[in-house]
């Protein structure tokens, strides 16, 4: 399916924020992972959006999308601009699904505007404090990158493997390569935003000091073999979270939208048409 045709321009912060339209019927705002794009969306677009209208932004520095606005701090700020831009499309109520660093604005988002969030599903995700341990190695390689205004060959080596389970890397060894081929052509231009932007998701706040505040219903799916976001702090995050569901993912990284679409696509299908 060839969405090149729905992709739009909004103006947010004084700087163009791309992004995905397409269907009709109840909204469904979605966020990406971090160093992708809204193509990891396609086959949740392809299924949804006969019955919903989806909305695909892309997040600065990344896909069509302008670089980081500069008074961009923090992922409540992220969280402002993707409120802007559905303030922007007129939009008054929607739903929120969300990966990785799509379901932490996300969760930032519900707790700005609840009124106006009629449910969210966070995928390969953890709102809490990202782990001393990760995000010192997180931030060591970012510190590379920004040193070779890139992202080195070697560390492309590294980063790669980290977003798919070992079944994908062994039997669809091309979506890793596609992959590794998107990071080598990052432009210089756009570094430094992916720098920043890393810092600010790996460096974030500890959003589950809210989790009561989260009344909404709520789908939490975890990648079983997931190496970014473990299936326990899906397991936290469920707990913590007063009535959601929690859902393995079988066979599946933290690309789980690519690597189990159809799996992903059956529990959403069946979460919306129940509360929306």
């Amino acid at each position: 399916m060839d969405f090149s045709s729905h992709y739009q321009q909004c103006t947010v912060a004084e700087r163009n924020l791309s992004y995905l339209d397409i269907g009709t019927g109840p909204v469904l705002l979605f966020g990406h992972s971090y160093l992708w794009d809204s193509t990891m969306w396609a086959p949740q677009i392809a299924a949804l959006s006969g019955h919903y209208r989806c909305i695909v932004p892309e997040l600065w520095g990344h896909g069509q999308s302008d670089l980081l606005p500069d008074n961009c701090t923090t992922l409540l700020d992220i969280a402002d601009h993707m409120l802007a831009l559905m303030d922007a499309l007129e939009i008054d109520n929607f739903s929120i699904i969300g990966l990785s660093v799509g379901a932490m604005w996300g969760a930032e988002l519900v707790l700005k505007a609840p009124a106006r969030v009629n449910a969210l599903v966070m995928l390969n995700s953890f709102i809490g404090f990202e782990p001393e341990v990760t995000r010192a190695k997180y931030y060591s390689m970012l510190d590379t990158i920004a040193a070779a205004n890139a992202i080195p060959a070697a560390l492309i080596s590294t980063i790669s493997p980290l977003f798919f389970a070992n079944h994908t890397i062994d039997n669809a060894p091309e979506r890793m390569t596609a992959f590794e081929r998107s990071l080598a052509n990052i432009t210089v231009e756009k570094i430094p935003t992916i720098v920043k932007l890393g810092r600010m998701i790996f460096g974030r706040r500890d959003t589950m000091e809210y989790a009561e505040q989260f009344t909404l219903p709520c789908l939490i799916m975890a990648g079983v073999e997931d190496k970014i976001h473990s299936v326990l702090e899906s397991y936290l995050m469920s707990d913590s979270i007063d009535g959601s569901q929690l859902v393995h993912i079988p066979s599946a990284g933290h690309i789980s939208t690519l690597e189990q679409a159809e799996f992903i696509n059956q529990h959403l299908v069946a979460f919306l048409a129940r509360y929306l």
